[in-house]
């Protein structure tokens, strides 16, 4: 007598892709009974229900006022539902964090620790945002702003003068199961030199310890990375129905085990790569601008999952500090960004046991976007403007100003780097003092969909 789905279901067993190549295995050795019961055992993937208490993690912050002290809560409240996640081993939370997402979701500024588990929305759709700076050497800061105003492209979509794409990642593309589609190669192509919006920015400063001058551009992988992001959930919330159903969707997640999630993890070593190279074309070509040879660069993600041995550390807004994460790194030093008319810190440092190899990723905020411009109301944009940014030559590529990225929406960044102090998490070793910032601006008053409403 065949077996069937509902014969497995009457035994107890629980429905999931396992079924179809059980039940041709079972049926063509014809097992009965105890034959078929320890058969099954062997081959039923084991539950995994969220731990009972959450994981005990490292809280590496400390309120300074009323606004932080709602916040902290508020990162706490979500780490504790987060630290019950069943694959998850260990923790931290950075001064810059602030939750983001639903209750249980890894907060911006928060590392987490699993065990043979990629989790997608641990690094979320902005894959890879990271931070790369180039020194011009001694040159005039306002001519490297201008002339890299023309070269970069901030807002939505992609750009039409594309740059040339190397043969070698389009192969790498093509052959990877999840990034192979017509759509992301397109991406991949239409995006590069591409650098979005929110908190994403080009700046240009000089370096307090030799005066020189240093660009620093930071951005994501964009559309190409999004895309990735999304046929990963897709796949993780495959394998959570199956093995975790209790977990919540947000923390689905593909175990490095299975081929899948083997194949998952070069899709994200794609990603970087591009990422940087998204960073470099920019930067190369804004030297070639200026006529001037690079004096120095280098580079460090800040929202990226991170390998060592079986255990994967997602870092959502957080910057690694330890070589071991960083395969390119360069003499160990790190960019810790704060806001346009602050400082971008340079630093380095080791792994300690509350900072499990990470430093923060720049401010963070207290409060959401919205929130903040809430506070503004009652002035007019450009009266906020010119206070924030008096000091500073601050531009906005849409020609929209955007208050939500004003210094003042972002964590006291005096308070940030005392707390990085205070926990060891990592040390300033120079900092590239502002000239000026490009964003994005408000690019969607300008939108596409809007023109065409208004005509």
């Amino acid at each position: 007598m065949k077996i069937t789905g509902k014969d497995l279901i009457a035994m107890g067993y629980r429905q999931g892709r396992w079924f179809k190549t059980a039940l041709k295995e079972a049926n063509a050795q014809r097992l009965v009974g105890d034959e078929l019961k320890s058969y099954l055992d062997n081959v039923a993937p084991e539950i995994m229900d969220p731990h009972e208490e959450p994981v005990a993690y490292h809280l590496n912050i400390r309120a300074e006022s009323e606004e932080e002290e709602a916040n902290v809560a508020s990162v706490q409240n979500t780490m504790y539902n987060l630290m019950k996640t069943p694959t998850i081993i260990n923790g931290a939370v950075m001064p810059d964090a602030c939750p983001t997402g639903s209750v249980g979701q890894i907060p911006v500024g928060g590392v987490v620790v699993t065990k043979d588990a990629i989790h997608p929305a641990m690094h979320s759709a902005d894959v890879c945002c990271s931070v790369m700076m180039t020194s011009f050497g001694h040159m005039d800061p306002r001519k490297v702003l201008d002339h890299a105003q023309n070269i970069t492209h901030f807002g939505g979509g992609g750009r039409e003068d594309l740059f040339d794409f190397p043969a070698e990642l389009e192969d790498k593309i093509k052959s990877n199961y999840y990034l192979k589609s017509k759509r992301s190669l397109q991406l991949a192509k239409t995006h590069l030199g591409t650098q979005g919006d929110g908190n994403h920015f080009l700046y240009v400063g000089q370096s307090e310890d030799t005066g020189e001058t240093i660009m620093v551009t930071h951005h994501g992988s964009r559309g190409f990375g999004a895309n990735l992001y999304r046929q990963g959930m897709k796949a993780a919330e495959t394998f959570r129905r199956e093995i975790s159903p209790k977990t919540m969707k947000g923390n689905a997640w593909l175990p490095y085990s299975h081929p899948q999630g083997q194949e998952y993890w070069e899709a994200l070593q794609i990603v970087r790569e591009w990422t940087k190279l998204n960073h470099e074309v920019l930067h190369k070509a804004t030297c070639q601008s200026v006529h001037v040879e690079p004096h120095e660069r280098f580079w460090n993600e800040h929202n990226f999952v991170f390998k060592d041995g079986d255990e994967f550390y997602h870092a959502k807004g957080a910057t690694p500090l330890d070589d071991k994460f960083v395969p390119d790194s360069t003499d160990g030093l790190r960019l810790v960004p704060l806001n346009m008319s602050e400082p971008i810190l340079v630093v380095k440092g080791e792994t300690t046991e509350n900072n499990l190899g990470f430093a923060p990723h720049g401010a963070g905020r207290d409060i959401s976007r919205t929130a903040h411009m809430r506070k503004k109301a009652g002035r007019t944009i450009a009266e906020i403007f010119m206070e924030e940014t008096a000091d500073i030559d601050a531009r906005f590529y849409s020609g929209h100003i955007d208050i939500s990225e004003l210094p003042s929406a972002y964590k006291n960044a005096q308070n940030v780097q005392d707390q990085m102090k205070e926990f060891g998490l990592g040390e300033v070793v120079d900092k590239i003092l502002p000239y000026g910032c490009i964003m994005a601006g408000d690019w969607q008053i300008d939108a596409p969909w809007r023109n065409r409403k208004k005509r």
